[in-house]
């Protein structure tokens, strides 16, 4: 790359005009440099490597001929080319593909490193189901808890329902002292609408809300012929046992 001659000819010539003479020595540099990029790239050796790929390249996409011994046999046993492998045609037609290794890892290292991705999705996999079970599991948990406390408050409210039921009747037959302390409610808590309040009542003995109520809806059957849950009072036990469907809430519903 010899200095240009700003004395010669070729220089004088050309265009002085303002801003064409840099853009044109810039187009001219660019096209310089691709031109030797060009020729870098014909005059470049190239590797081993490279040399190996081009020769394999050719060789695995050109056909074998009869030149191959492998091929000139298979042709003596009544092979033909493009035929399928087989003494009834059901092999392969294509050659086993050529796996070449390229990469630095050691044999098996693929298979390795494939093997753990699949355990990893696996465990993944896995960490969302028990999450989801956990979830599930969570959800009837609450859903049992709250129709249990429903069932509690509902016996609660029967619970004071017969408590009052009872508490009048038995001032109607002249009983001034009730058979048990909880079989009435006391005047001072009777006021009382709070249901958190109302679980202090029902804790006054070591009888369940349930088995005080179900004490006490028989005492209000055998003493006073009353079934809190249709709310009427019979003629005798006869009129009771033939008009009154059961003893429980479940035996009404």
């Amino acid at each position: 790359d010899e200095e240009e001659d700003y004395m010669s000819d070729s220089f004088i010539k050309q265009d002085v005009r303002p801003g064409l003479p840099m853009v044109r020595r810039v187009k001219e540099a660019i096209q310089k440099e691709e031109k030797q990029k060009e020729a870098n790239e014909k005059n470049r050796q190239k590797s081993i490597k490279e040399e190996e790929k081009e020769r394999r390249d050719l060789v695995l996409k050109s056909a074998l001929g009869n030149e191959n011994k492998g091929f000139a046999l298979l042709q003596k046993m009544g092979y033909k080319s493009g035929q399928a492998l087989g003494k009834s045609g059901e092999g392969i037609v294509e050659p086993i593909p050529l796996n070449i290794k390229t990469g630095r890892s050691g044999l098996g290292h693929e298979e390795l490193k494939k093997r753990k991705a699949e355990e990893k999705l696996e465990n993944y996999r896995q960490k969302l189901h028990m999450k989801k079970q956990a979830n599930e599991q969570a959800a009837d948990q609450f859903r049992i808890r709250f129709k249990n406390k429903q069932e509690e408050r509902k016996m609660e409210g029967d619970l004071r329902k017969s408590q009052r039921a009872c508490q009048q009747l038995d001032m109607q037959k002249d009983i001034e002292v009730p058979r048990e302390t909880w079989f009435w409610i006391e005047p001072e808590e009777e006021d009382k609408k709070d249901e958190e309040d109302k679980e202090d009542e029902c804790t006054s003995s070591d009888l369940s809300v349930s088995e005080k109520l179900h004490i006490l809806t028989a005492y209000l059957r055998k003493e006073h012929f009353y079934c809190i849950w249709c709310g009427t009072t019979y003629e005798d036990s006869e009129d009771l046992s033939s008009n009154c469907p059961g003893d429980s809430a479940a035996d009404h519903d």
